[in-house]
């Protein structure tokens, strides 16, 4: 399936970088980048690994917000990304990733764009998860799927880097990290039901030695947490949206 050249923002199909918008991640791709061909190189093949379990689930096309420097998106077979880095979307770029400078929470794409969209380790640095959610629901077609990677602020490796949060890391002074209960409250609230969950990671920060098989569910004590939704129609999930939220 391939999508119309209509269905791509208008300002930007001469050039995929438009807007040069500083950052926090400009300073530091680098070193961003870096972390995937040394310390976090395990990491990496674990959580891919436990992505390709529900790729066949997943309806194209494909967009990946906050795909920084396209690990993830080479890795997947994602094609397409957005991210508020310029020096992040350079990298992305090189790797073979369609790319545009944007937020998520910014009203980029038409209406019922995509098949799916991952946000992997991108809600905790988002200024407003509830807003980029809902952004998402916009650009998804009926029955599209929402994907989520994510460290949950209670399992092992969330409070591993809860606490680098609150030492000032130069990276995770940036993040907020959420709970399971937060997570799917906030998919429930901007039109999404949860469809599936797996769980990696089940190795201590810093003791990650060997790889390991994904697993089916939720796991509280997993470091690696990946929940699928589907997009569901607006009327049917008015009441909940309704609902004061308690983030």
């Amino acid at each position: 399936m391939t999508m119309k050249e209509d269905s791509f923002p208008r300002q930007q199909l001469e050039t995929e970088f438009a807007r040069p918008e500083e950052s926090p991640f400009d300073a530091l791709a680098s070193a961003y980048d870096a972390w995937f061909e040394d310390e976090g190189k395990i990491v990496f093949v674990i959580e891919v690994k436990a992505f390709q379990k529900v790729l066949p689930l997943l309806p194209k096309p494909w967009l990946e917000v906050g795909v920084g420097s396209g690990r993830f998106a080479q890795a997947l077979g994602i094609k397409m990304g957005i991210d508020p880095s310029s020096e992040l979307l350079t990298m992305a770029r090189k790797r073979g990733i369609k790319v545009f400078q944007a937020k998520g929470e910014e009203r980029f794409f038409d209406e019922e764009t995509f098949g799916t969209i991952f946000l992997i380790v991108t809600l905790c640095f988002v200024d407003s998860p509830l807003a980029v959610l809902q952004e998402a629901y916009r650009i998804l077609r009926p029955g599209g799927k929402i994907v989520l990677g994510l460290m949950l602020r209670d399992s092992p490796w969330g409070r591993f880097y809860s606490a680098k949060k609150d030492e000032r890391h130069r990276f995770y002074k940036h993040a907020t990290f959420y709970s399971y209960e937060e997570v799917t409250e906030l998919l429930e609230h901007t039109g999404f039901a949860v469809e599936k969950f797996v769980s990696t990671l089940f190795q201590k920060p810093n003791e990650v030695k060997a790889m390991e098989p994904p697993r089916e569910g939720f796991f509280s004590d997993a470091g690696f947490t990946i929940v699928v939704a589907r997009k569901v129609p607006e009327g049917d999930h008015k009441a909940s949206r309704e609902r004061p939220m308690r983030i």
